[in-house]
């Protein structure tokens, strides 16, 4: 039994040292927000990075999930006369979940990853060392503009995908001859039930996972060890704990926000 419980009861210490030296890291990034104003120049190519060139691969993923999500709700709804409906389904289901949780994950995977990594290799190979050698601080000069980027440029990133993915589900509802559902029809759907109570509600989450995906990946690289190998080991940690954080997160925002 005690075999059993050692490795175990490690894990929980392992656990709660990790969930110690993040809040550590946060406190740390919301003290030097302070200092933003003489960052602008790095928080803005983060921006960049984070916003701007993930436009494109956003705009295909909106644009397919909101047509796959109108194809399949309205094919339903039409067997019982219910398809004048689906610009409220694709709009609510857009705007409150699949906007912001599909979208952090793609900010993850790909920005996210990239963090990790980039930061990784600056501690592997003492670059974080040589700023403090400097009396730079790595969390200021660092950490602080991606993550101020990250919550500014994730939530933009989902009202731009909001709005692709709604575009997509009005599309298909036109044109495929199964669902036909006019334009006026889609619209008049939407904004009927859509009230700007749900696109706050999205804005609201989506700027929370951008804060736990800077956060994630910049502990993340800050931790890393072991060369190349944990640098690759890091950037998978990264976007699998980033995944994990944004899933409880939404389900915790959704039970407080509803």
């Amino acid at each position: 039994m005690t075999q059993v419980f050692e490795p175990l009861g490690k894990r929980v210490l392992y656990f709660y040292q990790v969930l110690g030296e993040m809040t550590i890291l946060m406190g740390k990034i919301v003290y030097f927000i302070r200092e933003a104003p003489r960052n602008i120049p790095s928080i803005l190519t983060q921006m960049a990075i984070i916003g701007w060139d993930t436009l494109p691969v956003a705009s295909v993923m909106a644009f397919f999930v909101g047509m796959v999500l109108a194809l399949q709700t309205g094919v339903e709804l039409q067997k019982y006369g219910g398809q004048n409906i689906i610009g409220a389904i694709v709009g609510h289901s857009m705007v409150r979940e699949l906007g912001p949780v599909m979208t952090s994950f793609l900010v993850a995977g790909r920005c996210g990853s990239a963090m990790a990594a980039e930061l990784g290799v600056m501690t592997v190979y003492e670059e974080i060392d040589a700023l403090k050698t400097l009396d730079i601080d790595p969390v200021r000069y660092l950490a602080m503009p991606r993550f101020i980027a990250c919550v500014i440029c994730v939530p933009a990133l989902v009202l731009y995908s909001d709005l692709i993915g709604i575009i997509g589900g009005a599309l298909i509802s036109n044109l495929h001859p199964q669902i036909f559902v006019s334009y006026a029809t889609y619209y008049d759907s939407l904004t009927a039930a859509l009230k700007m109570k749900e696109i706050g509600i999205g804005l609201t989450k989506s700027m929370a996972f951008g804060g736990i995906i800077a956060l994630v990946c910049c502990y993340v690289g800050f931790a890393t060890s072991g060369g190349a190998r944990g640098i690759g080991q890091s950037t998978t940690r990264s976007v699998v704990l980033s995944f994990m954080l944004i899933l409880v997160a939404d389900y915790v925002l959704t039970r407080l926000l509803m």
